[in-house]
C-alpha cells in the first residue's frame, strides 16, 4: 500500500539515478548505502564520550548511532499508533527514512569527540570552519563511494538530505561561529531541499536552524534520548559518576523539588545496583513523551514533511535537560576527560598544521598522505578546497588511526611500516 505522506518531490535524488525493478523503496536504498559504507564502519573506532577500547562496555559512535536509529523507529511507531488525528495506514512517517537519518547523523564527527570537532573548527577558521553535522552532509553528498576521477557521493533522496540538515545557516552568515552551521558551499543543498523557493520573511537566518522536517526533529530527539540516558550509564559504570559526586553536586546547585527527586532517584538506583535497568526503562518513557502538532509552512504544497512539529512532554524534556547538566558538570568538565581531550587536541593540531604546510599553503614534494588523497589534493588549485580535503582526511580518521599518524610523523622512536595505509 502506497504511503501518501510522501510525494515524488521527497523521493527525488541529487542526480538522476533510475533503479527500475528494485525491490526496495528509495528510503531503504539510502539506509542500505549508509550501512554498507566504510565511513559508517569507522564509527566503531570513534569516541562517543570515552576513548574506544578504554573499557569494553563503553559506547562508541557506532553503537550510539545504532541506538539512536532504534529509538527513531520506535518514535515513528508510537506516533503512528497515538496520533490518529494526523496519521493512518496510508499516511505515516516512514521508519526506514528516519532510521537512515539516525544511522547517518554522526558520520561527520572527527576523532576524539566534540573536543576534536572544536579544534578542527578553530584550525579551519580561515577556510570556512568545521562542523560535525555539516561534515555529515558533505560526506553523503560528495565523499561517499568516491573514485579517482570525482566525488560521487551516495546520491541521496531529497527527504534524506533534509533529515540530515539539522542546521541550515551557513558559516559566513555568523561571526566566528563555534558550531551549528553548514559550510558556505552547502547553501546549494538548502536550495535543493527547498526547491529553490525563497524563504518567507518570518524565517530569518537566525531562525532557519530551527526550521526542520519532522524526520529531522525525530532524529534530534532520538539523539538526545540516547546520549542523555546512555552517556550517564557509561559514566556511572566507568566511575566518573558516583554517589559521593552526585551528593556534592546536589549541595552545590540550586535545585527545585522535581530536580531533587530525579537526583535522589539516580542515587537510589546506584545503591541498589539496578541503574542500568532503570535507565534502560526510561527510553520507553522518552519515546512515549512524543506527540505531534500541525503548522503551516511555505513548503506545504510540495511536501508533508514540514506540516508537523514534534512536541515533547514538558516533564520528560526537563528530565533530559537535568541529565545533560549532570553529565556536563561531572563528566565533561572533569580533569580526567580534559586531559584526554588535551592530548587529542594536541595531536589534531599538529597533524593539521603539518598537512597544511605541506599541501595547502604550498604544494611540497613530500607525500605525507596516502596515494589517493595525495593525488586528489595535488590536482586541486583552490587553496580553500585543499584545506577542506586535508580536514576531510583528519576528520575521517578513527581515534587509533589519528594516533598512529601522529606517531609516524612526530615520534622519532616509532618506525613501523606495517600501518602506512
Amino acid at each position: 500500500m502506497k504511503n501518501k505522506f510522501y510525494t515524488d518531490f521527497d523521493f527525488e535524488r541529487l542526480k538522476l539515478s533510475p533503479r527500475d525493478g528494485d525491490y526496495r523503496s528509495p528510503f531503504q536504498i539510502d539506509r542500505d548505502r549508509i550501512i554498507h559504507s566504510s565511513e559508517f564502519r569507522r564509527l566503531q573506532g570513534k569516541t562517543q564520550v570515552f576513548l574506544p577500547g578504554e573499557y569494553d562496555f563503553y559506547r562508541t559512535r557506532l553503537t550510539h548511532s545504532i541506538e539512536v536509529a532504534q529509538i527513531g523507529r520506535a518514535v515513528c511507531n508510537y506516533l503512528h499508533s497515538k496520533e490518529k488525528e494526523f496519521l493512518n495506514e496510508e499516511y505515516f512517517i516512514d521508519e526506514d527514512l528516519v532510521e537512515s537519518i539516525c544511522l547517518a547523523h554522526d558520520l561527520g564527527h572527527p576523532p576524539f569527540g566534540h573536543a576534536g570537532e572544536r579544534m578542527l573548527n578553530l584550525l579551519m577558521k580561515n577556510y570556512g570552519g568545521y562542523e560535525g553535522n555539516a561534515q555529515t552532509l558533505r560526506m553523503i553528498t560528495e565523499i561517499f563511494y568516491r573514485d579517482d576521477d570525482h566525488h560521487r557521493g551516495m546520491n541521496p533522496t531529497r527527504a534524506f538530505i533534509d533529515g540530515i540538515l539539522k542546521y541550515k545557516t551557513a558559516f559566513e552568515q555568523f561571526k566566528d561561529p563555534r558550531n551549528h552551521f553548514i559550510y558556505n558551499d552547502q547553501k546549494k543543498m538548502v536550495a535543493f531541499v527547498f526547491a529553490g523557493k525563497k524563504l518567507p520573511k518570518e524565517i530569518s537566518s537566525s531562525s532557519l536552524n530551527r526550521f526542520q522536517s519532522i524526520e529531522c526533529q525525530i532524529m534530534d530527539w532520538a539523539d538526545d534520548t540516547a546520549y542523555c540516558i546512555n552517556d550517564l550509564v557509561d559514566s556511572i559504570s566507568g566511575g566518573f559518576i558516583n554517589i559521593q559526586k552526585l551528593s556534592r553536586w546536589k549541595e552545590e546547585n540550586k535545585l527545585n523539588n522535581a530536580q531533587k527527586i530525579i537526583l535522589d532517584e539516580i542515587i537510589d538506583w546506584i545503591k541498589a545496583g539496578n541503574y542500568k535497568k532503570k535507565f534502560g526503562a526510561l527510553i520507553g518513557e522518552f519515546v512515549r513523551a512524543c506527540g505531534l502538532s500541525k503548522r503551516k509552512t511555505f513548503l506545504d504544497r510540495l511536501t508533508n514533511r514540514y506540516k508537523y512539529t514534534l512536541v515533547i512532554n514538558k516533564e520528560i524534556f526537563e528530565r533530559a535537560q537535568m541529565y545533560k547538566k549532570i553529565s556536563a558538570d561531572l563528566v565533561f568538565r572533569s580533569s580526567q576527560l580534559h586531559q584526554i581531550e588535551f592530548k587529542g587536541n594536541s595531536m589534531i593540531e599538529k597533524l593539521f598544521k603539518r598537512f597544511e604546510e605541506n599541501y595547502v599553503r604550498s604544494i611540497s614534494d613530500s607525500k605525507l598522505l596516502p596515494d589517493f588523497n595525495d593525488k586528489l589534493i595535488r590536482s586541486e588549485k583552490d587553496k580553500i578546497k585543499r584545506a577542506r580535503m586535508v580536514c576531510d582526511y583528519i576528520s575521517g580518521a578513527t581515534d587509533s588511526h589519528a594516533m598512529r599518524m601522529y606517531r609516524r610523523l612526530f615520534d622519532p622512536e616509532y618506525s613501523s611500516l606495517a600501518d602506512l595505509v
